[in-house]
C-alpha cells in the first residue's frame, strides 16, 4: 500500500514553503513518526513525519523547491519493505570489495561514486532567511576525509542575525572543501561535497599525505582552515607540534598547548640564537597583539548603531527610581512565587511591566516612523537587551501586556538561554516596539543608550546603589538606581518622554500601582 506523503496546511499569511532538509533517500526504511524532512516557511520550520512503518517509495521534490500547502512531495510503502535498502548496501559494500581486489563488477553502481563505492552528495548552504542576502563560513566542525555520522554538524554558517547548522546527510566523510572559513558564500551555494561510506579515496590519500607532511610541511591539506590560520598568525613550525587528533592530526588545542610550553625557545633555537640571546633582545612583558576580522554579527550591530546616530533626532532625559519598595516586595514572596511559579521573581518583570502600563499612556513613545507617516502601535512587544558570547542582541518579548510576572520573566530566561547557546530564531529577534536595556549587571551607574531602529526610545536601567536621599527633612540611606531614556525627538516630545520616565518611576517606586491600574 502506498501512502502520499504531504506539505502540512501552511500557516495563515504564509504562501509557500520550501523543501530544506530531507533526513531520509529514496530505499530508506523508516519507522512511524520519524521525521523524513524539514520545510521551511518565512517564520517557521515544520516537521513533516512518517505516518506508518515503511520504505520511501520515492522523492519528488528535492530540498530547495518551493511546495505549497498539502502538496504531495514523497511517496510511503506501508509495511516492512522488501529490504531494498539493506540489499543495496550489502550491493555497494560487495561492489566496493570487488572494486578493491579486482576492479570488477562496478555496473552495480548507479549513482555517481567515489573511488570507495559511496554516494556523494553536494553540501549546500541552507535557503538563508528573508532580507538575508549572503553568510559567511564561521566554523568547519570537520577535515577533508573524516568519518562523521548521519546528521552530525559540519560547518557553522554565520548570516546579520543567526548562526546556521549545517549537518551530514548521512554516515560517510567530506570529500573536499571549496568554501573556506570566512569566505562569504550565498543561500543553496555547493561549499563541500560529502561521501557516503568510508572515506573517499582523495581522502585517503590526502590522510597519508598529511601523515608525511605533517613532519615536513606545515600548510598541510590535512589542517583545517582555523589551525593553518592561528599557526600562521603565530609563526608555529607545524613540524614542531604534535598532534593529538584523529590519525595525529593537529588541533588548536595542540598549537596552544605548545605556544604555552616550551614553543618560544624553540623558535628562538630554529633562528640559530641562544635562549638567553633571544630573550636580551626583546622587550621586557608580553607585547603580543592578535588581529581577527570583524564577526557578520559585530558588523551589523557597528552599522546599525551608527546608522540610529546618524538618521534620528536623539536625546536622553535621566531620572531616579528608590528601589527599596520592590526590594522589599521580592524578599518577602521570593519563596512563595518560587515554589508556585518554577522560577524566581527577579527585577526585569518589574521593569517590564512598568513600561508596558507606561507604553499605554504614552502612545507616541510605542510609535515608530515610516517615511512621512506616523505608525502608532497596539500591541506591546518589547526588545530584551541580551548580552552573548557573540556580542548583543535585543530578542523580542511578545505581548506583555497579556502575562503575568511569572510569564515575564519565564520568557526572559528562555530568550536568555537561546541567546547563550546561539539558538535564537530569526522570529525571535524581529519586530519590537520599544526596548530595555540593563547595564546595570555589569556595574554601570549611568549611560546614554542609542535606540534601536525602527524603534522611537530605549530604556536603560543601571545598577543599584545605597546612596543619602533627603526623605520628610531627614537623609536616609536608600537603594537608589538611575533611569535613562533616549528617544526620537523629531516624534517624542519632551512633555511625554519626561511623561513617560516619570510613570516608570512611580510603577516601579509603588508596585501596588501595576495591580490596582492607578
Amino acid at each position: 500500500m502506498t501512502i502520499e506523503i504531504k506539505v502540512p496546511v501552511l500557516p495563515e499569511s504564509v504562501a509557500d514553503a520550501t523543501i530544506a532538509t530531507w533526513h531520509v533517500k529514496a530505499g530508506d526504511s523508516v519507522k512511524r513518526d520519524q521525521n523524513l524532512v524539514d520545510i521551511e516557511t518565512d517564520k517557521v520550520v515544520l516537521e513533516v513525519v512518517a505516518p506508518a512503518d515503511g520504505v520511501i517509495d520515492e522523492i519528488l521534490d528535492e530540498e530547495g523547491e518551493t511546495v505549497l500547502g498539502e502538496q504531495v512531495i514523497a511517496k510511503l510503502k506501508k509495511g516492512e519493505g522488501s529490504g531494498s535498502s539493506s540489499d543495496e548496501s550489502e550491493k555497494s559494500e560487495d561492489t566496493s570489495s570487488d572494486k578493491k581486489e579486482s576492479s570488477s563488477d562496478s555496473d552495480s553502481e548507479e549513482d555517481t561514486s567515489s573511488a570507495s563505492g559511496g554516494k556523494t552528495h553536494e553540501v549546500k548552504v541552507p535557503v538563508l532567511p528573508e532580507s538575508v542576502a549572503d553568510a559567511t563560513i564561521a566554523t568547519w566542525h570537520v577535515q577533508v576525509g573524516e568519518q562523521v555520522s548521519r546528521d552530525q554538524n559540519l560547518v557553522d554558517i554565520e548570516t546579520d542575525k543567526v548562526v546556521l547548522e549545517v549537518v551530514a546527510p548521512a554516515d560517510g566523510s567530506v570529500k573536499e572543501i571549496l568554501a573556506e572559513e570566512g569566505t562569504t558564500v550565498t543561500a543553496e551555494e555547493v561549499i563541500a561535497n560529502f561521501v557516503e561510506g568510508g572515506s573517499s579515496g582523495a581522502a585517503k590519500d590526502g590522510d597519508s599525505d598529511a601523515e608525511q607532511s605533517t613532519d615536513s610541511d606545515g600548510d598541510s591539506d590535512a589542517l583545517s582552515p582555523s589551525v593553518r590560520r592561528l599557526l600562521a598568525e603565530k609563526g608555529v613550525d607545524a613540524s614542531k607540534v604534535k598532534g593529538t587528533g584523529k590519525n595525529g592530526r593537529i588541533t588548536k588545542e595542540d598549537v596552544e598547548k605548545h605556544l604555552k610550553g616550551d614553543g618560544g625557545s624553540n623558535q628562538a633555537a630554529d633562528k640559530g640564537e641562544s635562549k638567553e640571546d633571544a630573550t636580551a633582545d626583546l622587550p621586557t612583558g608580553n607585547r603580543t597583539e592578535k588581529r581577527v576580522p570583524m564577526t557578520r554579527l559585530r558588523k551589523t550591530i557597528a552599522n546599525r548603531l551608527l546608522e540610529a546616530k546618524n538618521s534620528t533626532a536623539m536625546l536622553t532625559t535621566f531620572n531616579e527610581v528608590n528601589m527599596k519598595p520592590i526590594m522589599d516586595l521580592r524578599k518577602q514572596y521570593q519563596e512563595s512565587f518560587e515554589k508556585r511559579h518554577g522560577i524566581r521573581l527577579g527585577f526585569m518583570s518589574f521593569y517590564v511591566k512598568a513600561v508596558t502600563e507606561a507604553l499605554k499612556r504614552f502612545p507616541e513613545v510605542n510609535a515608530s516612523l515610516d517615511g512621512d507617516d506616523i505608525c502608532y502601535h497596539n500591541y506591546f512587544d518589547i526588545s530584551i537587551a541580551v548580552s552573548t558570547p557573540r556580542g548583543l542582541v535585543t530578542p523580542v518579548l511578545k505581548d506583555t501586556d497579556s502575562l503575568g510576572m511569572a510569564g515575564v520573566e519565564k520568557g526572559i530566561k528562555d530568550l536568555a538561554i537561546k541567546g547563550r547557546d546561539g539558538k535564537l530564531s530569526m522570529d525571535d529577534l524581529q519586530g519590537g516596539n520599544f526596548t530595555i536595556t540593563n547595564g546595570g549587571v555589569f556595574g554601570s551607574l549611568m549611560s546614554t543608550p542609542i535606540i534601536n531602529p525602527p524603534q522611537s526610545a530605549i530604556l536603560g536601567m543601571h545598577k543599584i546603589q545605597d546612596r543619602p536621599m533627603a526623605v520628610n527633612g531627614k537623609v536616609e540611606i536608600l537603594p537608589m538606581m538611575y533611569l535613562a531614556l533616549s528617544y526620537d525627538h523629531r516624534i517624542i516630545d519632551g512633555k511625554e518622554s519626561v511623561g513617560f520616565l516619570v510613570t516608570v518611576k512611580e510603577m516601579l517606586e509603588d508596585p501596588t500601582r501595576l495591580l490596582l491600574d492607578v
